[in-house]
């Protein structure tokens, strides 16, 4: 090494500065791949993604790979610089040009190299796997040894080598869909973020409550059932006997339409005929479940009922799809509107209003994990039946009780107060 030229010297070294680099770029590229993306692109047929997919079954054997290569190309650049060193300036240069070294790899075999990886990953990885994968069979038995000395130490350390670390849950799948940006367009997000929400909601989140359910009493005269159909805003009624909280069927408008007689009459043993059984589903089911439960079932209409069989309203597959996509439905009736806004800026909200309604139409923060309505709230917060024009403050939220039915608030004007910022300590 001391009789070569000094050319030849300054262009090994600068060659071993080169694959320093490299071998730093290889790592960081490698490493900082989306694992999800490399795996649909490798099985679409992608040649670079399906070679960084085979570096990646094994990563301690490619981080061995790499970490071999750098330290080895690093020393080898370590000594030619301090021959370099000695032979120019003597023994007195050697600690300078070690420092000079260390700031000429920081920056170019390292900084440079890994920041380019880091926001070049793909491109990176698919390029430098052309190296890595012959330089891996080639350092095959080199890699075996250090590896079988690494995994010795891992069980000594208790580290097992499969930890799960690549299976993500819930959360972590929430904010992989936020953080997609443009990649998935804003609706698409709503969507999967809905559909990720359906185990945390039940059907009474959703369901129109009892006191709301429009149906069909069987002991009524044939006339008076063709009547309640005709004024029917749904397709499906349910049908009881005497109370509805006796449910018997379910009637469908296309079953009755399909037993008119020549006359345009429908014979009441037709009518009875086209009630359907009806379909049950228990309070507390989550929405992704009853999803599957009415695909199973072949409903589109369930009668929710509490532990004792007691009805509580019913849910729809059409209120179900509209947790996951919007509403994509209107109610015929539009004389009156659950929630209406007002000059002053309060509302004026009808008090069988879902408090998960509230929430989703204003933006507000009312606590969900108790009654399931704005009158069930209400009741709860002041531990009894109110007279009109009460008002009640829940966090920054107030109420005022416009209007009693029965045991019942019809219509409350709600205003929310400004947002408590946090105190400094």
């Amino acid at each position: 090494m001391n009789e070569a030229p000094l050319g030849f010297l300054f262009g090994l070294l600068a060659v071993l500065i080169l694959m320093s680099g490299f071998f730093s770029g290889s790592e960081t590229g490698m490493m900082s791949l989306n694992r999800y993306r490399l795996r649909h692109r490798a099985k679409t047929g992608h040649a670079g993604a399906r070679r960084a997919a085979k570096l990646l079954e094994e990563p301690d054997s490619l981080i061995s790979t790499i970490l071999i290569g750098n330290n080895l190309v690093n020393n080898l650049a370590a000594a030619i610089a301090t021959v370099l060193a000695i032979r120019l300036y003597g023994d007195n240069a050697v600690v300078p040009a070690s420092i000079l070294l260390t700031l000429v790899f920081l920056i170019f075999a390292e900084i440079i190299p890994k920041t380019v990886a880091a926001y070049k990953s793909e491109g990176i990885a698919y390029t430098v796997s052309h190296v890595l994968l012959p330089l891996k069979k080639l350092m095959f038995p080199v890699i075996w040894v250090i590896s079988h000395v690494t995994h010795l130490f891992l069980r000594i350390s208790g580290i097992e080598k499969n930890d799960g670390s690549e299976q993500i849950g819930l959360e972590e799948l929430r904010t992989i869909v936020g953080e997609a940006g443009h990649f998935i367009p804003k609706a698409h997000q709503g969507m999967l973020m809905n559909i990720l929400d359906l185990e945390h909601i039940t059907v009474e989140d959703i369901m129109l409550p009892r006191n709301e359910v429009f149906g069909i009493d069987i002991d009524a005269d044939t006339a008076d059932i063709i009547e309640r159909l005709r004024i029917a805003e749904f397709t499906r009624i349910p049908v009881y006997q005497k109370d509805i909280d006796n449910i018997v069927g379910v009637l469908h408008q296309r079953d009755i339409i399909s037993s008119v007689d020549e006359h345009g009459r429908v014979q009441r043993d037709a009518l009875m005929k086209a009630i359907r059984p009806p379909y049950f589903v228990p309070e507390g089911t989550p929405l992704n479940t009853q999803l599957l439960n009415f695909q199973k079932a072949k409903r589109r209409l369930g009668i929710v009922v509490d532990e004792y069989g007691v009805m509580q309203g019913i849910v729809t597959l059409e209120d179900l799809l509209e947790e996951i996509v919007g509403e994509f439905t209107s109610n015929l009736s539009t004389d009156t509107e659950d929630i209406t806004h007002q000059p002053d800026g309060s509302y004026v909200i009808d008090g069988t209003t879902t408090i998960r309604d509230i929430n989703k139409t204003l933006k507000w923060k009312l606590p969900t994990d108790g009654p399931k309505t704005l009158n069930g709230l209400l009741l709860e917060k002041l531990e009894s039946f109110p007279e009109a024009n009460v008002s009640v403050k829940i966090d920054r939220y107030r109420f005022e009780i416009m209007e009693m039915k029965g045991n019942l608030i019809q219509a409350v004007k709600a205003t929310a107060g400004k947002k408590q910022q946090p105190k400094l300590s």
